[in-house]
């Protein structure tokens, strides 16, 4: 290191996921930099054991408290000196430490919103990679982070693009820093050129098997279905302070750009890498410091061409739902996300069809009442009516398809 640096303690809250993981193998590589104070998981109770046997941390954290107890016991055996602890209400707290200096929210969906919030309302530097936190609750997030001065860096690959070819003083406003457009870049996921009327045919595994990027079940889905990029066309609203219809989505099938800025002058700057989430997750460990992720440079000649094409909303009918939802505002974005999660969990146990996850949503996204989203309590009322009214839909629709000769 060019100077001396205390180390940095990092919380990394969905530490057996695939971005806690990368984050820790980032970590690993800068012992003299960074300690992983507290690790979390849900159920992975071998998995996170593992971890804490690498890592030491002083916390670990299941939020099922079974799994609790189990952690506890295994790491008893091991004379391992890591406190367990369990339940949402630990999450916060090892979120909101005063040890922490920083925080990898990585845990998937609404499961994520409250520990994030409690980071940011703590003033630690937040590395987002939970995007449900800003979908399901923008403004109250973005007003904790001004509040308590707070760092936020964006970790989703996309949004990290974006932050990092915009100027470091836009925070006074896109148009005053020339900026025309915030453009999202999407791989078009493992059926962008699959015939539309097969998409009935799609088995939860043909949806996980993304062509490029490695990532869990759930987020695979969302991938397949663009719900994903739904939901960070939603997250760069809020996180820039940009207009909808100043954010374009153009596929982009070999994903090395994986974002760009439009600007004024004609000039559009992207952020161009391989596909590994270490690459953002070192910017944002690093930042403001350029810092090894272990991630082996991209070579242009190689890869030789780079393609672009416009978003078929045919195809892709999440990403028009999530306009609507964001044009909508109040808890419309928190109630498309809520209905998402449920229609994603079931197609994935067999119990409704890949093409039935947009009309699903629809349906939920115009029964359920919008309201302010002022608090969190608001937001959470129109989580919960969304997933009652999404198990509903998905049974009337289960039962519909059984009578017309369809799959159990």
């Amino acid at each position: 290191m060019s100077r001396q640096q205390k180390i940095k303690n990092i919380s990394v809250l969905g530490a057996t996921g695939s971005i806690g993981l990368n984050t820790l193998d980032v970590i690993a590589r800068h012992p003299d930099r960074f300690r992983a104070f507290a690790l979390s998981a849900a159920t992975k109770v071998a998995e996170l054991a593992a971890l804490c046997e690498k890592f030491s941390p002083r916390f670990a954290v299941m939020t099922n408290a079974e799994a609790a107890d189990k952690l506890r016991a295994q790491l008893r055996q091991s004379h391992s000196p890591t406190e367990v602890l369990s339940g949402a209400e630990a999450l916060e707290e090892v979120a909101a430490h005063a040890d922490v200096d920083a925080v990898m929210a990585a845990i998937v969906g609404a499961a994520g919103l409250k520990s994030s919030l409690a980071a940011a309302k703590a003033g630690k530097t937040v590395l987002l990679a939970n995007k449900e936190a800003l979908v399901m609750s923008g403004g109250i997030f973005m007003k904790a982070v001004r509040d308590s001065g707070s760092t936020l860096l964006p970790i989703d690959s996309e949004h990290n693009a974006i932050f990092q070819s915009l100027p470091r003083h836009f925070g006074q406003g896109l148009d005053q820093v020339g900026v025309q457009k915030i453009i999202l870049t999407a791989s078009g996921g493992p059926f962008r050129t699959r015939p539309i009327d097969t998409l009935s045919e799609v088995t939860p595994d043909e949806a996980c098997a993304h062509p490029k990027w490695v990532m869990g079940r759930k987020i695979s889905v969302d991938s397949a279905t663009m719900m994903n990029k739904g939901l960070e066309v939603i997250e760069a609203h809020w996180l820039f302070n940009a207009a909808p219809e100043m954010i374009d989505v153009v596929i982009h099938p070999q994903s090395v750009v994986h974002s760009m800025v439009s600007y004024r002058d004609g000039s559009v700057i992207a952020q161009l890498g391989n596909p590994d989430m270490r690459t953002p997750i070192a910017f944002g460990l690093g930042f403001p410091d350029r810092i090894d992720g272990g991630v082996r440079s991209l070579d242009l000649a190689k890869i030789g061409k780079l393609e672009f094409e416009p978003l078929d909303l045919q195809r892709f009918p999440c990403v028009r739902l999530a306009y609507e939802a964001m044009r909508r505002g109040g808890t419309a974005p928190a109630i498309l996300n809520a209905a998402n999660e449920v229609a994603v969990e079931a197609f994935l146990n067999n119990q409704m069809r890949f093409v039935d996850i947009p009309r699903v949503l629809e349906d939920v996204l115009s029964r359920v009442p919008i309201l302010d989203a002022a608090t969190l309590e608001q937001v959470l009322v129109s989580d919960d009516e969304a997933r009652s009214i999404t198990r509903e839909a998905i049974a009337l629709s289960r039962t519909a398809l059984i009578g017309q000769g369809g799959a159990p």
